[in-house]
């Protein structure tokens, strides 16, 4: 037996309007489920729940998704479509226009920092950056 385990996300009245930003910048994705509180919904196979909960809680960066990007195609591509209308941070971070942070990051990325000779030098790099750009990385 599996207990299958998703976030819900916290929402003043725009649990729908989030559904659907995100569907729209995920490819595979789709809303499953919805009512007036609760929209379920897909990002590439991984379920999320949005719920209509008020004004009481607002999101933190202490709570973030991770995006593991391929190229820098797909990191350009998230780094727009989600940052836009929010704010965007170092190291590959950035809050969405409803509060969430989010982390745009190379797929890479951790083998060259587990590199003992390469991996101080892609740190340093990355440091300087707000979205990531892979090619630096690589050249460090």
């Amino acid at each position: 037996m599996t207990n299958e385990m998703y976030p819900c996300l916290w929402f003043d009245g725009q649990a729908k309007a989030a559904a659907e930003h995100y569907c729209s910048i995920f490819k595979n994705s789709k809303i499953i489920a919805e009512n007036p509180i609760v929209v379920l919904f897909e990002l590439n196979g991984s379920k999320f729940m949005a719920l209509n909960g008020g004004a009481k809680y607002k999101p933190t960066p202490a709570n973030s998704f991770v995006v593991e990007c391929q190229n820098q195609e797909e990191i350009d591509h998230y780094w727009d479509k989600l940052g836009a209308g929010g704010r965007y941070d170092q190291c590959g971070w950035l809050d969405d226009k409803f509060g969430f942070s989010w982390q745009i990051v190379p797929a890479v990325l951790h083998e060259l920092m587990a590199d003992e000779e390469k991996g101080p030098r892609v740190i340093e790099a990355f440091m300087k950056m707000s979205k990531f750009d892979i090619q630096t990385l690589l050249d460090a």
